[in-house]
């Protein structure tokens, strides 16, 4: 059931996002007076088709990991002497732009749209109280103690440790100090704290903020209650049902569910006794957890069960709305936040900075599609234009094939007054396919090493 999930959450999001990225070069296209000859979401054999009154196929293809629009053009093909001003190539350079420049565009205003209707609609999020802090870590040593609320980061407020996770990965790279303001429970001014760090997160695979300042949230006791048990997983195939309570592992009490994932974690491969209090009745079930080896090295155990939702204390619950004109700024400031900061990962990236075996492909994304789907419509639709922009973001890149590439000839073309040669971009072409392909192939590489 997971894996299917996983599938139809990722069509879902991919045709969303190709749809929206394709109609916005289709709609410039149309008002620049430019020949539509097909839509195309997905790519490989037609499943629909329909032609409309101005001569464009719509087409929905058999392989949804793309799209295109193909419009008329005299370098592709003979074009009637009636139609030559309806042809791409034949357009001004500002209109080609345009068309061009549509489709990266429209994922961004898809995003903006996501984010307000978000905002709108209003997000419940925890506040991000310390719940512990490592002995000699940086947040020790900066000063953070356990019971404060962090209110901002590098001078930027925050309400959530999502905002904060965002912070801090942006801050990647950086040595000397990092700037946290927290307050305590029993005051309203927040004081600022620096924190020590040198070449912060610099090549971590994944990058871990939290755990590498030595910071822990706060969370409500969480007792060992089932509320999630994966088909096909040890869990299940033990015989473990959602509603069961872990009272015991091999005998020895068990005080919470974090105590619990602590034993399952340290046991892989290892037979465990469970004590488990179902409808009033205590059972007896005997477990063997799987082995899941981390980047780090590090084998651990897994079961293939989650906790049941607990109720977080009204002092720790925060809203957060705004009304439609306020929504539109927030939306708009978001949308840039992660704009940039998917710009500077991608140039991390190149310098060093970050490990390349960050790159995704289409079997991550279809798993956190399918998580963000699992975990209610705000997860998902937060996922959904993250992805959007990350998908604009990609498409401006100055590489050839992609619709960057072909920004910069045309730019180069307003400069020099005269097109880039049909040689040079001919050999643009294959150094673009050749760097698309490469990195298709790293994501898909590394993809297949999480899956592993």
């Amino acid at each position: 059931m997971g894996l299917i999930q996983n599938v139809l959450a990722v069509i879902v999001v991919l045709g969303l996002l190709i749809t929206f990225h394709e109609f916005g070069h289709f709609w410039v296209a149309r008002r620049c007076g430019v020949k539509v000859l097909r839509f195309s979401v997905g790519f490989g054999k037609p499943l629909w088709s329909r032609r409309d009154r101005h001569g464009t196929e719509f087409v929905v293809a058999a392989i949804p990991l793309g799209g295109y629009v193909k419009m008329l053009d005299e370098r592709e093909g003979p074009v009637d002497p009636d139609e030559r001003q309806q042809a791409f190539n034949n357009k001004t350079v500002w209109q080609r732009i345009a068309v061009v420049a549509a489709g990266p565009l429209a994922n961004f205003l898809l995003a903006i749209v996501a984010y307000w209707a978000l905002f709108v609609a209003g997000t419940t999020t925890v506040a991000p109280v310390i719940g512990s802090v490592a002995p000699d870590s940086p947040a020790s040593r900066g000063g953070l103690e356990a019971g404060q609320e962090i209110t901002a980061v590098r001078g930027e407020s925050v309400r959530s440790w999502d905002e904060i996770n965002l912070k801090l990965i942006a801050a990647i790279g950086v040595s000397g100090e990092l700037e946290v303001q927290a307050r305590d429970e029993a005051t309203t001014d927040p004081r600022t704290y620096r924190l020590p760090v040198e070449e912060w997160l610099v090549r971590q695979d994944p990058p871990r903020p939290l755990r590498s300042l030595g910071l822990t949230p706060w969370q409500p006791e969480i007792p060992a209650v089932l509320g999630q048990v994966i088909e096909g997983e040890v869990a299940a195939e033990a015989g473990l049902q959602v509603g069961d309570e872990i009272v015991a592992v091999d005998g020895e009490p068990v005080a919470d569910w974090m105590a619990f994932v602590d034993r399952v974690r340290a046991s892989p491969g290892e037979p465990l006794d469970l004590e488990v209090l179902r409808d009033g009745e205590r059972l007896s079930i005997t477990l063997t957890p799987g082995r899941n080896e981390l980047e780090e090295g590090v084998t651990i155990g897994y079961i293939g069960a989650g906790v049941e939702s607990v109720n977080w204390p009204d002092e720790y619950r925060r809203e957060i709305r705004y009304g439609p004109l306020a929504a539109v700024g927030e939306s708009l400031s978001r949308t840039g936040e992660m704009t940039v900061l998917t710009l500077g990962a991608i140039r991390k990236m190149v310098v060093g900075l970050i490990s390349p075996s960050n790159l995704s492909g289409p079997i991550t994304i279809a798993r956190i599609a399918g998580e963000s789907a699992r975990s209610g419509l705000e997860s998902f639709i937060s996922f959904l234009a993250y992805l959007s922009i990350s998908l604009g973001v990609l498409n401006l890149l100055p590489i050839p094939v992609l619709d960057g590439g072909h920004l910069l000839y045309y730019l180069v073309e307003v400069v020099r007054g005269r097109p880039v040669s049909e040689q040079a971009q001919a050999v643009g072409l294959r150094i673009g396919l050749a760097l698309v392909g490469t990195l298709m192939l790293m994501a898909l590489y590394f993809d297949l090493m999480r899956l592993w």
